[in-house]
């Protein structure tokens, strides 16, 4: 009885997340009916003329619509690499750093962008790579002509993965530093009494140990394909890198609330949907039969 009622407290826990849930991602669902009409705002949803795939039919014969699913994909899979690589490479540096005091500053200092919006940090790398920038200055110094970097199609990917990497590998480092902390402590005092190295130790002991939580992080990390990142694309990009920068997201904001094509912009994010969901199911079952990872 006593459990029950301890039960019935954490339930109630629950009602203020259920309650958000419901208001702002059940009710808001509704209007993927939009995608299916010929939407006009004075009508409204229950008048406006149902046009059934007509707007998808549309979708893909646009141009533009290949263009920003290639985008989409290619800047989230960039990210997606360089977002596992240089965390797993700086948790390993980090971990062979003996002073205490340097290593949990490092940690800090690399953990703190996390907490700037896209916001102020769109504001910082535009400075940074402003013609008349800090990347620009130095540019000039070593005798190299200065580039537009952010209205530049080849340099506007990079600078994009750049970016979020410097953004979001601190945080990410902190989980392979405490993946670390579970490796049994007598594999390395076997592997010191076998006189292996310090280089060693890492190939043969730390990698190993850590092999399962990277295999996890990239597994889960294939249901974000098509999250490119909206925010760090809407603040950073503009008219002249389009063709390499414009996301799903990015256009469905700019189709719908700019060109006020309600029924296309609902059509295009309800596909994205779909198939989001659909690889994050895939990826969540690689997970438990690769990585004996469940939640549920």
């Amino acid at each position: 009885m006593k459990t029950r009622r301890n039960s019935f407290y954490y339930y109630q826990m629950l009602i203020p997340g259920f309650i958000f849930l419901i208001i702002f991602h059940i009710v808001p669902m509704f209007g993927i009916v939009i995608a299916f009409e010929k939407f006009i705002p004075a009508k409204g949803i229950f008048a406006s003329k149902w046009i059934g795939f007509d707007n998808f039919t549309y979708m893909f014969q646009l141009p533009d619509s290949r263009q920003v699913f290639m985008n989409t994909v290619i800047i989230a899979t960039m990210k997606i690499i360089a977002g596992l690589i240089v965390p797993v490479i700086f948790a390993l540096a980090l971990n062979e750093v003996r002073l205490t005091w340097f290593k949990k500053s490092i940690q800090t200092i690399v953990y703190l962008p996390h907490f700037l919006s896209w916001v102020i940090m769109s504001g910082i790398v535009i400075n940074i790579f402003a013609y008349d920038g800090i990347v620009n200055a130095f540019l000039g110094f070593l005798g190299i002509q200065p580039t537009m970097f952010m209205a530049s199609n080849f340099w506007f990917r990079p600078i994009l993965v750049l970016t979020d990497v410097w953004k979001e590998f601190g945080f990410s480092t902190i989980i392979y530093l405490a993946a670390m902390t579970g490796i049994n402590p007598t594999l390395y005092e076997a592997a010191i009494m076998d006189g292996a190295s310090r280089r060693r130790q890492l190939f043969h002991v730390t990698l190993p140990g850590l092999s399962t939580t990277i295999f996890l992080m990239t597994i889960l990390s294939l249901g974000n394909v098509l999250n490119a990142g909206f925010d760090q694309v809407f603040n950073l990009y503009n008219p002249l890198v389009y063709s390499t920068g414009d996301i799903l997201d990015t256009y469905v904001f700019r189709t719908g609330l700019v060109d006020m094509q309600y029924g296309l912009a609902t059509a295009v994010g309800l596909l994205k949907s779909v198939i989001s969901f659909i690889l994050i199911v895939i990826s969540y079952k690689l997970a438990e039969k690769f990585a004996n990872y469940r939640i549920f």
